[in-house]
């Protein structure tokens, strides 16, 4: 599919389907609106007539034009009302309208343009083509229900070529990361994973190492943490750093930590039916974003030196693994106490930010499918955002209202560690139920020393189960965008 920026007018514009938005109020049909309603014969004013259509949010109105027009579907789209426009608006506009023109080879889209219009362009862009992604490999017709658009126009918004750009590769990265998640686990291992790190490294252009299971026991005082969770899988730990340096000095060096546990059983605390563990190939979804930005960031290339970091394995059980009560040492030399083994995120996390922090950069965020008590204190669409230093938090806060994913500043309540002292180790991996997020930011919070560290907890927004604003059903691909935006700054 091509997306392309141009002048010509919505009056002279040719294809299968034009798509029309309006703001809330605002439905009076003044200049083009009115000359092309004339052409139309009147069919522009009685469609918002007959559907009541006033350009609320979330609104929309579709008929076939009949006679020789030069489109032969009308939709109309309500962006809400104009003092509330957002780039995030455009975003979820341009993805309604593409799911309702996926049966259409061309469409036209005229919205009014409030705000700037790269940041329109790209938004637009980013919603077009993740509404119509669909992820059908394991299907055996995978091209059975595949959309047909092969062009879109934006009218209006000619020049902003560079932006749709863009949006376009942002997208790829947010495609990669959704196609990681909903890739079953026997497909999708921490060997096929530091494969696609591989590809990436290769095509890009980007430093690769890849841990292997001795080289984590040698790194410090050995990475005792994530291969405790790793010893139980048939499958090898791969602990996967991929770097991107741009050819010139970079102005700064970032460090980006993604949760990489392919399957999640639970170990031997067991996940039970009702836990869904059926999903559970989606606890990599910090992984997944992690790649996702790495690809998105290499084609886009920064002044940043960036880092990208995820310690892969599995969480399985077997005679050899680790047990309810285990004591296990991370790199840093803390001891940990294991008193849930389906609390093993935390421990993987644990070495990989250490293993981070000895880079010397000068941030690191971390993202995790961490916890089930973040999504019941901020539900499905919000993500939990904790950090030690509040110039990153901020910045992490502007990216996420640029690439339109929501995030909620939680507290680190240092007095609720007292929950995961331990009587014979540093601490627990886990505390009492109450606060059980906040609890987990404090696991992971002393495996930082002096570092600016903000951590993301992305358990609620990384999957849907049903399709929702630019999301189909299955991996969502968040944070990839957020992400980005943080590092280009």
């Amino acid at each position: 599919m091509q997306i392309k920026a141009t002048d010509k007018s919505l009056l002279d514009w040719t294809g299968d389907t034009l798509a029309l938005g309006f703001c809330e109020g605002a439905t009076e049909l003044t200049g083009d609106l009115a000359q092309l309603d004339e052409k139309l014969a009147g069919t522009l004013q009685e469609l918002i007539a007959e559907e009541e259509f006033e350009g609320k949010t979330a609104t929309s109105a579709v008929t076939r034009i009949g006679g020789k027009n030069n489109f032969r579907k009308l939709i109309l789209i309500g962006l809400g009302k104009t003092e509330d426009l957002k780039v995030a608006t455009y975003r979820t506009t341009a993805a309604a309208i593409a799911r309702l023109a996926t049966k259409d080879t061309s469409l036209g889209i005229s919205l009014p343009l409030e705000g700037e219009p790269s940041a329109i362009a790209q938004a637009i862009t980013e919603g077009i083509h993740l509404a119509l992604h669909q992820d059908n490999r394991f299907k055996s017709d995978p091209e059975e229900k595949a959309p047909k658009l092969e062009t879109v126009d934006l009218l209006g918004l000619a020049g902003q070529d560079a932006a749709i750009s863009k949006g376009e590769t942002i997208v790829s990265g947010v495609i990669l990361a959704r196609e990681l998640v909903n890739a079953p686990a026997n497909e999708l291992t921490s060997i096929t994973m530091a494969e696609t790190a591989q590809q990436i490294a290769t095509e890009y252009g980007l430093e690769i190492e890849i841990l292997e299971q001795a080289d984590c026991e040698k790194f410090e005082q050995g990475m005792g943490a994530y291969l405790g969770v790793a010893k139980a899988s048939d499958i090898p730990p791969k602990f996967i750093h991929l770097t991107y340096k741009p050819q010139g000095t970079a102005k700064r060096k970032l460090a980006i930590v993604g949760k990489s546990l392919t399957f999640d059983s639970g170990g031997l605390n067991l996940k039970v039916g009702g836990s869904g563990i059926e999903t559970m190939k989606m606890d990599m979804g910090g992984g997944a974003a992690t790649l996702g930005a790495a690809k998105a960031i290499a084609k886009l290339k920064p002044d940043v030196e960036v880092h990208f970091i995820c310690a892969a394995t599995e969480n399985m059980i077997s005679g050899k693994a680790m047990h309810p009560g285990d004591i296990l040492k991370a790199a840093n030399g803390k001891t940990i106490e294991v008193n849930n083994t389906d609390a093993e995120g935390r421990l993987t996390l644990a070495d990989a930010l250490v293993f981070a922090e000895s880079l010397e950069v000068d941030a690191i965020v971390d993202l995790a499918t961490l916890t089930g008590a973040c999504i019941v204190a901020l539900g499905k669409n919000i993500a939990g955002l904790w950090s030690t230093d509040e110039p990153l938090a901020s910045e992490l806060k502007t990216a996420a209202e640029t690439a339109g994913e929501k995030f909620w500043q939680m507290p680190l309540e240092d007095k609720y560690f007292e929950g995961l002292k331990s009587q014979i180790a540093d601490m627990k991996n886990t505390g009492p139920r109450a606060g059980g997020s906040i609890t987990a930011a404090l696991f992971l919070k002393q495996f930082i020393k002096d570092t600016p560290w903000v951590h993301l907890d992305i358990a609620g927004p990384v999957w849907s189960d049903k399709p929702n604003g630019i999301n189909n059903s299955g991996g969502t691909g968040f944070p990839v965008k957020t992400l980005v935006e943080w590092v280009l700054g």
